[in-house]
């Protein structure tokens, strides 16, 4: 749940002409921070690019260039995940850094676009643009400001990251596999396991949701040692939903996942479903497995 957005505006149709630079950090699965700064491209301004986003020479007179920025933003950026919007940002950053000779910074780049595409069904081939979605989860920012879209894209990845319960690294893996897959991972991530006769919890049946702090599939290993049948999605059948702690912390005023609404449904149909903490679960599981050596 630890990642920066980033966002550029550019004054032409060179992608090296990066007129704005926005930056968010996230932390914890929320907005901390940001940091922006208008940039002198050293180039003209296309009317139909200013026409969006209302910088022109003028904007940029006093503005430092490139260069002036480089380390600044080398610093923020490097060995870390950066969330954009479609390539357009990446390649923009990629050209910037080339254009003045600059070493770029090893960056984990994750298309938030292809996110989008692949945990909302009906946004798979359409609808996908950084104003719709966000429109669609109720997040509020100034289209066309660096550092506006960059929170928005930002809050976008959270939403899916709580709808599907994959973590952001997941998420760099998962983003560049087919959209064909299941809109929570492909068939390989969606993970189940049988339960362990002998283990503590046998007949509980666990669903996992949220950013974990351990590999989904070491999570479904240590709830299936303990007994547990591990599903994939909540259904009548569960009786355990986990959820990863940070979640749990953070979610006031936020979407919880599409699983933990639908285990509170049951919940108050009646349906017996107990939610934990992952720590929690995993301090059971741990106790129960040395309580039978």
């Amino acid at each position: 749940m630890n990642f920066i957005a980033l966002d550029v505006e550019t004054a032409n149709a060179d992608l090296a002409s990066v007129c704005q630079i926005g930056i968010a950090q996230f932390s914890e699965g929320r907005f901390t921070e940001k940091w922006e700064s208008l940039v002198n491209p050293e180039d003209e301004f296309d009317a139909i690019n200013v026409a969006i986003h209302g910088i022109d020479e003028s904007t940029v007179a006093r503005a430092p260039t490139f260069p002036a920025l480089a380390e600044t933003v080398s610093t923020k950026l490097i060995g870390t995940v950066v969330a954009s919007h479609t390539p357009f940002d990446q390649s923009a950053v990629r050209s910037v850094f080339a254009k003045y000779e600059i070493k770029p910074p090893v960056i984990t780049w994750l298309d938030t676009a292809r996110v989008v595409r692949r945990t909302w069904p009906d946004l798979s081939k359409r609808g996908y643009g950084l104003a719709p979605v966000a429109e669609r989860l109720g997040i509020q920012f100034r289209h066309h400001d660096a550092a506006e879209d960059a929170r928005a894209a930002g809050e976008i990845l959270l939403h899916a990251i709580r709808e599907t319960g994959l973590s952001v690294d997941e998420w760099v893996v998962r983003a560049k596999k087919p959209i064909s897959s299941t809109p929570g991972g492909s068939s390989s991530e969606r993970i189940t396991r049988e339960g362990n006769p002998e283990g503590p919890f046998f007949g509980e049946v666990a669903v996992f949701t949220g950013a974990l702090s351990m590999p989904r599939r070491a999570a479904a290993d240590l709830a299936a040692s303990a007994g547990c049948e591990v599903a994939a999605s909540v259904t009548k059948a569960s009786t355990l939903l986990i959820v990863g702690d940070q979640d749990i912390r953070k979610l006031a005023g936020q979407q919880k996942s599409k699983k933990h609404r639908k285990a509170e449904e049951l919940i108050k149909k009646g349906q017996k479903i107990r939610i934990l903490r992952e720590t929690d679960f995993r301090s059971m599981a741990y106790f129960g497995d040395r309580s039978r050596a």
